[in-house]
């Protein structure tokens, strides 16, 4: 009988992160302690692994980067592999019984929201932390799409910054293997991400919102300046700063798009004060949860009321800066927070 390979949500939790990826370890996590995440499941490591196997991707990406390797020190030779890789990849279908259990798969998430063909995202999720290397694709419908992006997950893999990440870090550079989050799209009124910590200046006392109109790529790439709120975690004093945002991302038929955002908005806050006061109450919550300041992405459902609107689709530990006045206590606290882990 062959190996499990797809775990809902609700079956994963933190120590799973090496089976099915940083990700989806952490929205199981997040299902777990019943914080509101979008229905999904996720492909683990195994069917990354399996589908390598079966299709004989792996033993040609084995063989390439043998011929090859005493020139992939080599920018240009590096950007050649991605492009060789992805296609070995990318031009192989799943094997029947793997197709036939993704769409079944599907099929009962559609059931369950009561919408054939649902939209979902189709995200990767390392098992070792390579931010922004990877491919996430939105707005996926139907089984040959969701198939599909699912191999172009695993080819993403390969980009050629992912390739200069694993020479660098003295990793196989032929084995990438990684998880797939097949997850529910939100109808977003908006989105963002939420900081329990200062980034720039360790502040461990402050919170920190930013979000925009629309989907939260337009926030988490940097293509636009969000309206910022930077809220006191002991007094609930609020630093607020509304940026004109005339770009949001959103839906297109397929996939997404960059439209502009109606000019009433555009000088508008996107959250307002409930909807501000909740992401913060349960990013606090989430930090004292871990033991550490977390980084969490949250996105606002047009379509249902608060606070049930308010959906989290990520959370990981905070980088930052360290405090660099009042350094002993800030350690001290740090510190605390790690061992009560």
């Amino acid at each position: 009988m062959a190996k499990k390979w797809i775990y809902w949500f609700s079956e994963l939790g933190s120590d799973f992160n090496d089976l099915v990826g940083k990700k989806c370890a952490n929205l199981g996590e997040l299902t777990k302690i019943g914080m509101r995440v979008p229905p999904g499941f996720a492909i683990s490591v195994d069917g990354y692994e399996r589908f390598m196997e079966e299709t004989g991707a792996g033993e040609e990406i084995q063989r390439y980067f043998h011929e090859n390797r005493d020139a992939m020190s080599q920018v240009g030779k590096q950007i050649e592999a991605s492009r060789e890789i992805r296609r070995i990849i990318e031009s192989k279908s799943l094997p029947m019984e793997m197709s036939i259990e993704l769409r079944q798969n599907y099929q009962t998430l559609c059931n369950e929201i009561g919408i054939p063909d649902l939209a979902v995202a189709v995200r990767s999720s390392g098992a070792v932390s390579m931010p922004g290397q990877m491919e996430t694709y939105l707005n996926i419908k139907g089984n040959s799409e969701v198939e599909r992006k699912v191999t172009q997950v695993w080819a993403s893999a390969f980009t050629a910054r992912a390739i200069a990440f694993r020479i660098e870090k003295n990793m196989d550079i032929a084995k990438a293997p990684i998880g797939v989050a097949i997850i529910k799209m939100v109808n977003a009124k908006c989105a963002g991400v939420v900081l329990t910590v200062q980034p720039t200046t360790g502040d461990l006392n402050k919170v920190v919102v930013e979000g925009n109109w629309g989907l939260g790529e337009s926030v988490v790439s940097g293509e636009i300046t969000p309206d910022q709120f930077v809220v006191d975690k002991l007094s609930g004093t609020c630093e607020t700063t509304i940026s004109p945002k005339n770009k949001m991302v959103c839906y297109s038929k397929v996939g997404t798009k960059i439209a502009e955002v109606p000019g009433h908005l555009q000088c508008e806050s996107c959250l307002n004060p409930s909807e501000l006061s909740e992401i913060v109450r349960v990013a606090k919550d989430v930090e004292n949860y871990f033991n550490l300041p977390q980084d969490m992405e949250w996105v606002i459902d047009q379509d249902l009321d608060f606070p049930e609107n308010i959906y989290w689709v990520q959370a990981r530990p905070a980088k930052y800066s360290k405090v660099e006045q009042d350094e002993s206590a800030y350690l001290a606290d740090l510190m605390s927070r790690i061992f009560r882990m």
